[in-house]
């Protein structure tokens, strides 16, 4: 090979070749997984290293794509970027031109672990700190994103279950660095709760990954939830999602669905129960009517029992049956049967042979006279040994 037949190139048509070759070559967007080394804005621009402990590469998000992310890693984040080759032909460098960035669930869950430990040695994540929901509230408030499904299937479930309370829609953003424009709403509707007439709020996020779930892991909002003055019930993401909001919440709902299923009486149950009530109501005062018929009719015939004519013939019935014992227990009675009455004469009774000397006058009454007779001689009747 010679001289003459190797291509012949300028610095600057070297690397302009070079770029067209990466152009046509390379993918035009491509996902890296990395951790994010010495991140800083210069310029307005995101520079940031990214690494897997054995190669990196310089990426930089410009500060028009700056402006929409909604996440900023730091030192040591995971993250995935997605992005594409850029490279400078008047330097010949090569970086990453971040189009989106977004934490990996390795930093997601390392801060879950973080403000988790933290809440609970300080005890704001505690059992015993939740409160009960109200068991028909008048009125609450719903924190979720505006337009979404989870708020679609949301009013539709209240408004199966128990039309009767108000839902104050507040929309909020639920994804990205927004923990502090979640915070600016809770703290307004926490001085307002009142003359709203809020009985309890639902903080709801319909189902993404967990990443999307990261700012409901935020420090200062969930220690905002935690202060809440009304209960709190969180539906975020899906079932097997859990996030420090859902620990320092009243309650824990697997779904926005399942929040509004918690908080919500349901209207047949509550039919059914006024069906039972009703019944037994009804049952009740057929027992009341029942006694008070059996009382009036008692009283009745207590009334009738008291009217002068049977108290009358009652007063009869009494005399005769007097009547009849004093005619058996009548000394005629006796005197017929063969008993006589001895009397001394001082008329006097006598009941005993001591009570009669010798010699004494007597007067015996038979049944049909009386006799009078002299006291020849006393007779005391022997004790029985």
């Amino acid at each position: 090979m010679t001289a003459e037949s190797l291509p012949n190139y300028s610095v600057r048509e070297l690397n302009a070749a070079i770029g067209t070759l990466l152009e046509r070559g390379f993918a035009p967007r491509f996902l890296v997984e990395a951790s994010v080394s010495k991140p800083q804005v210069k310029k307005g621009h995101l520079w940031l290293t990214l690494t897997d402990g054995d190669a990196s590469i310089t990426a930089v998000a410009w500060a028009s794509k700056l402006q929409q992310l909604t996440y900023r890693p730091s030192e040591g984040d995971g993250v995935t970027v997605v992005g594409k080759l850029n490279f400078w032909a008047a330097r010949a460098t090569l970086s990453v031109q971040v189009i989106d960035l977004r934490p990996a669930l390795s930093t997601v869950l390392r801060q879950y672990e973080i403000v988790k430990n933290l809440l609970e040695k300080e005890g704001v994540i505690n059992d015993f700190r939740r409160r009960a929901l109200p068991k028909h509230p008048a009125a609450i408030a719903i924190l979720t994103s505006v337009p979404s499904s989870a708020l679609a299937d949301m009013l539709r479930t209240a408004k199966e279950r128990w039309p009767l309370t108000r839902l104050l829609i507040i929309p909020i953003p639920v994804q990205g660095d927004v923990a502090k424009k979640i915070q600016s709403v809770l703290r307004s509707l926490a001085r307002e709760h009142q003359q709203l007439g809020i009985e309890s709020i639902v903080l709801a996020r319909g189902g993404g990954s967990r990443e999307d779930l990261m700012v409901f892991d935020d420090e200062a909002l969930c220690r905002d939830l935690a202060d809440f003055p009304i209960p709190v019930v969180t539906g975020l993401g899906h079932e097997d999602d859990q996030t420090v909001a859902d620990l320092v919440a009243d309650y824990r709902a697997a779904t926005p669905t399942a929040a509004m299923v918690a908080l919500l009486p349901s209207r047949e149950s509550a039919k059914s129960e006024l069906m039972q009530r009703s019944q037994r109501l009804a049952d009740h005062c057929t027992w009341l009517i029942r006694k008070e018929r059996e009382r009036l009719a008692d009283r009745g015939k207590a009334l009738e029992f008291q009217q002068p004519l049977k108290q009358i013939q009652l007063q009869r019935i009494r005399l005769n049956q007097k009547n009849q014992l004093l005619e058996a227990l009548s000394p005629e009675l006796w005197l017929m049967r063969g008993f006589a009455i001895v009397r001394n004469n001082q008329g006097k009774t006598l009941r005993s042979v001591d009570e009669v000397s010798v010699e004494d006058s007597l007067n015996i009454q038979l049944s049909d006279g009386q006799l009078d007779a002299t006291t020849e001689a006393i007779h005391p009747q022997r004790a029985s040994t």
